[in-house]
């Protein structure tokens, strides 16, 4: 299935029915009076988030949706009937905007969800409204209003707890798999991962969260290089950022600093407190240097960067150090809900854990 995390769409609320201005007809009553029913009211368009899908994709070749109008009101008092509303099914965490003034509606944050995007147009009256002591045969009905008519801007914001960061080929893929049940593509070659991936990571009974991984960043990548910085929305709800760093880059170890800055100001570029979320740096691959030279390189880049936050180091391949790094991320995660339940307000240094 093609993961598509954004999609612009056309909804059309139904039209109320139009009220209808008859007469009563029977033999034997004359003066039978006015008897013209309501019009239905149309149906509204409804957004619901289903916990089932995780692309917009079923968005991407029919674009204009419209509800069903209220039907004309009838002789005898009788009212049309309303139209059917619509319920359209979206991914949990999908933001829905205005695309013509950028006014976000709402947030579908939670399996259920239910978000109104279109109203539908309220059913005209009859004439039996318009009967009174002077006015006994009325002809006056009214007609049934417009319904809402809006162009939608609907983006998927993956709901993770952790979100992995890195350049191409640090090890994020293989990371994820190590720790969860999710197989994204590994492979030797740049720009393995395309789309966003999502993993539970259980460290015991009862105790799990989520992790995202996103395509590889490289430098100049706000700018559209590589696949560009569009991937990154899907680490905005995240409360911890998990950097992998290669630690046996192709440009040698000189390039381990740089690599880091790099991601750090496309960052800054992209903004939404990416940037200021919490961060641990994880120095990945050490299965391919002895101890000594992992640390000694290690030592080096936090010397270079000035970092004085977490790091720890891990194999993701061999799995070396990976049980120990997801917990103290759940602990960590603990720690965050009970300061805050907004990922936004996470900013702020925290001490280091002891290095794996």
């Amino acid at each position: 299935m093609k993961f598509v995390d954004e999609v612009e769409i056309e909804v059309e609320a139904g039209r109320g029915g139009d009220g209808c201005a008859s007469f009563r007809r029977e033999k034997y009553v004359p003066f039978g009076g006015p008897d013209g029913g309501d019009g239905g009211d149309g149906g509204s368009i409804y957004l619901i988030a289903d916990e089932g899908l995780n692309t917009l994709v079923d968005f991407r070749h029919r674009r204009r949706f419209r509800a069903e109008r209220g039907a004309n009101g009838m002789g005898r008092e009788m009212s049309g009937r309303s139209g059917a509303d619509l319920i359209l099914a979206v991914p949990v965490g999908t933001v829905v905007s205005d695309a013509d003034t950028g006014e976000t509606i709402g947030d579908l944050t939670a399996h259920g969800q239910r978000l109104l995007v279109a109203r539908g147009g309220r059913g005209g009256r009859g004439n039996v409204h318009f009967k009174s002591s002077t006015n006994r045969a009325p002809r006056q009905f009214t007609r049934g209003t417009e319904g809402e008519h809006r162009r939608l801007r609907l983006e998927l914001k993956l709901l993770a707890d952790v979100g992995l960061l890195g350049f191409p080929n640090a090890g994020k893929s293989t990371f994820l798999r190590a720790v969860s049940a999710a197989t994204p593509k590994v492979a030797d070659y740049p720009f393995t991962t395309l789309h966003p991936h999502l993993g539970v990571v259980r460290v015991g009974p009862g105790q799990s969260f989520v992790v995202a991984d996103i395509p590889g960043l490289i430098e100049g990548a706000a700018e559209g290089a590589g696949l560009g910085i569009r991937f990154l929305r899907h680490l905005a709800r995240t409360r911890l950022l998990l950097h992998l760093v290669d630690l046996d880059p192709p440009e040698g170890p000189e390039a381990i600093p740089a690599q880091v800055r790099a991601i750090e100001r496309e960052l800054e570029k992209y903004g939404e407190g990416l940037a200021t979320r919490r961060r641990w740096l994880i120095f990945n691959k050490i299965d391919r240097l002895g101890e000594a030279e992992a640390r000694a390189r290690i030592e080096r880049t936090l010397g270079e960067l000035g970092w004085e936050g977490p790091w720890w180091m891990i194999s993701a391949l061999a799995r070396v150090g990976t049980e120990a790094l997801c917990r103290a991320v759940y602990r960590e995660l603990e720690t965050l809900r009970s300061e805050a339940p907004s990922p936004a307000s996470d900013a702020g240094p925290i001490a280091p854990p002891e290095a794996s």
